[in-house]
């Protein structure tokens, strides 16, 4: 391995506190911090963070430990209507300052974790963590507390070793990331930013450069009940109109859509799948014999970052799908009269940062001295990364254990092997990245 003296001593040292990193992302799966609804009370969200900010202070980091305001984050389109708060839910910053002279590097994670439900099909205690056959088990573990407690962990060694950073290095948790996003944005808008990030999403140690953002759109198509019963004359009759079958038309007009969009050059790219249009939602009906008076589809609809406007949210997206419901209502005679109705949820932001970013070409190189090569590729999901790099200033990409495919699955885990070599390969990389005090 071509690694200098230094850095093989921090990279040993993680290696030889294997177990100790092991204690800490069971720690942090303990807390409860399921994902919320927006009027949901708080759950360990602030005790998962005091935690953290203690272990990060005890070995010199400048702790900055806050509670949003509503304002915050009020106006954007991350945000539910009505707003989001904050009580009991703290954002932590720590920033383990350099001499100067070198690069800073972000190290982000979001500590919420989405249901463990139906919990009595897990194997053990969802929230209480298990070592089994190699593999840490429990609600998070994966998604994301173990690439937290990597990241968290390669600070602490850093910093327990006397290394002294010439950039500064910040560890940033942040909360709502399952749920909206908002976390990460509320740390943007405090002014968490560095010249690079990582964000330790569970990538199977891939470089994620890029994301796809999303729209969720509900659409309500209207019918006109009558007795389900009873024979129904001509809708222009006054008779009944079946609005689930006429949600059909709809639901068929975007699913052609989404198969033009996979054969569309706009719709490619190198590391990421083409844009879809998920229906994942649908309600109608008011009694078992009546025709239904309104059908509503929700959607998921995922796009690429060539498709994000100049403020970073998908508009063209939005359009493309209004005009593709209006086409469709306009060549049926009881729509053309009585259009859909398009709600518009929340928006997630794509993103991309380019190859040859100095963050990604020094994960590459540490990986390659290592001997662990790894490859750059795409996340079809989202991530707190986009907010950082879209509304931050900081070209944020995602590096962490395996697997993203046992994220919100029952018995989640993360190999134990793979925390330990996330936080080596970060570690290595904060060394690098940042530089050192001369």
């Amino acid at each position: 391995m071509a690694l200098t003296e230094l850095e093989q001593q921090v990279f040993d040292e993680i290696g030889r506190r294997g177990e100790e990193l092991v204690e800490l992302a069971s720690a942090l799966i303990r807390f409860d911090t399921e994902a919320r609804e927006p009027e949901h009370p708080p759950r360990e969200e602030a005790a998962l963070q005091e935690y953290l900010a203690g272990r990060l202070a005890a070995l010199g980091a400048e702790i900055d430990l806050w509670e949003p305001a509503r304002e915050d984050v009020a106006g954007s389109r991350l945000v539910p209507d009505g707003g989001l708060g904050f009580a009991g839910r703290p954002q932590l910053a720590a920033r383990f300052r350099g001499a100067g002279g070198g690069r800073s590097l972000l190290l982000n994670g979001h500590i919420d974790v989405v249901s463990p439900e139906p919990r009595e099909s897990w194997t053990s205690d969802p929230n209480e963590p298990e070592v089994r056959d190699g593999k840490l088990y429990g609600r998070g573990s994966c998604d994301m507390k173990g690439g937290i407690a990597a990241m968290t962990f390669a600070a602490e060694v850093i910093a327990a070793l006397g290394v002294r950073l010439a950039g500064d290095l910040l560890v940033c948790t942040v909360t709502d990331e399952e749920s909206t996003g908002a976390g990460g944005l509320a740390a943007v808008a405090h002014g968490v930013r560095a010249d690079a990030g990582i964000v330790t999403e569970p990538s199977g140690f891939d470089i994620w450069t890029s994301c796809r953002g999303s729209l969720i759109p509900t659409i309500t198509v209207p019918g006109r009940p009558g007795h389900a019963g009873v024979g129904q004359p001509d809708w222009r009759q006054g008779g009944a109109v079946n609005a689930i079958e006429k949600a059909t038309l709809i639901i068929d007009s975007l699913r052609r859509l989404q198969e033009e969009w996979s054969e569309r050059p706009d719709h490619q790219h190198p590391h990421l799948s083409p844009g879809d249009i998920v229906p994942t939602v649908v309600s109608g009906g008011e009694w078992i014999v009546s025709y239904p008076a309104s059908c509503r589809i929700a959607y998921h609809i995922a796009y690429l970052p060539a498709h994000a406007d100049e403020d970073g949210w998908g508009g063209a997206i939005e359009q493309e799908i209004v005009e593709r419901v209006q086409r469709t209502a306009a060549a049926d005679p009881w729509l053309a009269g009585n259009p859909p109705v398009i709600e518009w949820a929340t928006d997630v932001p794509s993103s991309e940062v380019p190859e040859d970013e100095p963050i990604v070409q020094t994960i590459l190189k540490t990986g390659v001295d290592i001997g662990r090569p790894r490859r750059v590729s795409g996340m079809d999901s989202w991530h707190d990364g986009a907010t950082f790099t879209r509304f931050g200033g900081t070209p944020c990409v995602c590096f962490g254990p395996r697997d993203l495919h046992v994220a919100h699955t029952i018995d989640e885990f993360v190999v134990v092997d793979d925390l330990v070599a996330c936080a080596q390969e970060l570690a290595v990389t904060a060394v690098r990245f940042c530089g050192l005090a001369s």
